[in-house]
């Protein structure tokens, strides 16, 4: 299986990937500003499952072709890199814009709907996805055999991480309503050190070098 090493790394950029305010986090936390703890919780949990969805897609298909092709390594690599770039500059020039996104609540909902909108949300985050198909495969061992089950686990760490700070962010932001929304600079801040960390993230990525 993953080396000790390797689980560590991964396990330190996935958390700085997670940590950065990205789409899944503002959803989880606009709906804790809205309709508080309970949606932030559901959200948080339909986010997961949609990002399960993303670890097993790639681990059972587009992870094995990565894996198996330089090429193909090499392009996604790059391409997930701008692309990643691309978020975080996206990220920084919008980052006083983040208030409306944070207050812009609406009524009330089922929970089921909620974990609904929060799968849809988890399943098409272009960063998770980036993230799995262009760096997850980086940090397998291919001598140790059991490619698929490694992405796996590397998957299972990640959701792990994911489920603990994006529901720290969402009970941070019930328990806060008024000082998270009253405030657009701090809003500002958080989008602009956001913005900034995904911008070397990509450069880290497109660094990183070929498979072993």
């Amino acid at each position: 299986m993953v080396s000790t090493d390797r689980l560590l790394a991964f396990a330190g950029m996935s958390s700085l990937l997670i940590l950065i305010p990205g789409p899944s986090v503002l959803f989880v936390i606009g709906r804790a500003l809205a309709q508080g703890r309970r949606a932030a919780l559901t959200t948080v949990a339909g986010n997961t499952l949609g990002a399960c969805v993303l670890v097993v897609a790639v681990a059972l298909g587009v992870g094995s072709v990565v894996e198996r092709s330089l090429l193909v390594f090499t392009a996604l690599k790059l391409a997930g890199a701008a692309y990643l770039v691309h978020l975080g500059v996206r990220a920084w020039r919008r980052r006083g814009s983040l208030h409306a996104a944070f207050t812009g609540g609406r009524a009330g909902r089922g929970g089921l709907r909620t974990c609904w909108e929060g799968f849809a949300v988890g399943v098409s985050n272009p960063k998770t996805i980036v993230f799995f198909a262009a760096v997850l495969p980086q940090f397998v061992d291919r001598d140790r055999g059991h490619v698929a089950a490694q992405m796996l686990l590397l998957g299972l760490v990640f959701n792990v991480i994911a489920v603990v700070c994006d529901s720290l962010w969402g009970l941070v932001a019930s328990t806060a309503r008024e000082w998270f929304a009253g405030s657009p600079r701090r809003l500002s801040l958080v989008g602009g050190a956001g913005g900034l960390t995904m911008i070397g993230l990509g450069i880290t990525v497109a660094a990183a070098g070929p498979k072993d």
